[in-house]
């Protein structure tokens, strides 16, 4: 599990730090940063991936983008931190080189030892098998292995690393890193469209539901539609089918009475689309999933359903919303550790703090729910209460 992140000079993102719950949920006005957290997520994902010009064609962005206007310098700053049962915190640091596109300084630690560290073009990987890990007071005797760097690489070194010539702790923080899925931009024509292959993923866009989900089998197909039925109580089916170009095409049956309907992706709702990319994705082996806006295309009468689905998920979640509804559907435990208040000082620079943490809201709390609270607060003063705090 990803338990908190520090990232300076991604946009508006300055010395920022944030520590996550199983289930984390970002509120804030407009513009003060939610979808920004998103990007970062998935940025820092995909310097596992390598392969960064391709992450910013698709996004439509230049390396100049991607960097805070308010500060002086270049490089992008992070730091993020694994909770693992066996190593315990797992923390990876580097520093992103806009004009290389790569980790031009990383390393790799738990407590003070450095399993990986890379820095004037040579790399340093800490050899040992998986049992002697776990006996953390010998490690500081384990033999290291020093090579130059002498090939070319986008992101962490990581992504180019196989796992043969790193260890069993580099091959699980890669592992967590890349599976941070981000349907950020989810967008209804996306998820209309036919596609070939899915490689396991929908897209930030959701633009390969279709092969993704018939990718997933039949069995994959029966426990999506059991699932919807219980919001969507007409759905018969789930289809998919290859076309002869290859493309894979979605289809639902309904039935009403005794007259069954067929509808293709170009046909169906917007929401039933959107309920069937996070659904399917939940049940993915991705083990964090970022959803911006969550409540967008969303009957009303299906938030609870929704909300249910992500808190109770395996997977760890990530959400952003401006709705109150999506909020007064958490218990108060899990909104007391999950909700989180992004807000802009002066500066400019996004600023985050458990929303249950400020004092005026915890008091709310104790007569009120979670969106109640929400809605009962002008977010806009909000920040003069938060400064008196520091």
């Amino acid at each position: 599990m990803i338990k908190s992140i520090k990232i300076d000079n991604f946009k508006s993102l300055v010395d920022f730090e944030l520590d996550f719950a199983k289930f984390t949920c970002l509120v804030g006005l407009n513009g003060s940063g939610k979808s920004t957290v998103l990007q970062a997520m998935d940025f820092l994902s995909q310097l596992m991936q390598g392969d960064v010009d391709e992450w910013l064609r698709y996004r439509h962005w230049t390396s100049a983008d991607i960097n805070s206007k308010l500060t002086s310098k270049s490089n992008i700053d992070f730091e993020v931190v694994l909770d693992n049962p066996i190593f315990g915190d797992i923390v990876w640091i580097g520093s992103f080189n806009r004009a290389s596109l790569c980790c031009t300084q990383e390393s790799v630690k738990v407590g003070v030892v450095n399993v990986l560290k890379v820095e004037n073009s040579n790399c340093q990987l800490r050899d040992f098998s998986e049992q002697m890990a776990k006996t953390l007071n010998i490690w500081k005797m384990l033999p290291i292995t020093t090579f130059p760097i002498v090939f070319e690489y986008q992101g962490s070194i990581l992504s180019q690393l196989k796992d043969n010539q790193t260890n069993p702790l580099l091959q699980l923080l890669k592992s967590e890193i890349l599976n941070v899925e981000s349907l950020d931009l989810l967008s209804p024509e996306l998820l209309r469209t036919r596609t070939k292959t899915a490689g396991g993923k929908l897209g930030l866009g959701g633009e390969k539901l279709a092969a993704f989900i018939h990718e997933s089998g039949k069995d994959g197909k029966a426990k999506l539609q059991q699932h919807l039925a219980k919001v969507y109580t007409q759905l018969e089916s789930i289809e998919t089918r290859s076309l002869p170009s290859g493309f894979k095409e979605l289809e639902i049956v309904e039935r009403f009475g005794k007259q069954k309907i067929k509808s293709s992706a170009r046909q169906m709702n917007d929401g039933l689309l959107r309920l069937m990319a996070i659904l399917s994705q939940i049940e993915s082996a991705k083990p964090f999933l970022l959803f911006d806006e969550i409540e967008n295309g969303i009957n009303p009468e299906l938030i609870e359903f929704l909300i249910d689905r992500l808190v109770n998920a395996t997977t760890q979640v990530l959400v952003t919303t401006h709705s109150p509804m999506i909020l007064n559907y958490m218990e108060d435990e899990i909104a007391v550790a999950g909700i989180v208040y992004l807000y802009k000082n002066n500066q400019g620079i996004t600023r985050s703090i458990k929303l249950f943490d400020i004092p005026s809201m915890a008091e709310k709390l104790k007569f009120m729910g979670p969106g109640e609270v929400f809605a009962d607060t002008d977010l806009t003063n909000l920040y003069q209460e938060i400064d008196t705090l520091h």
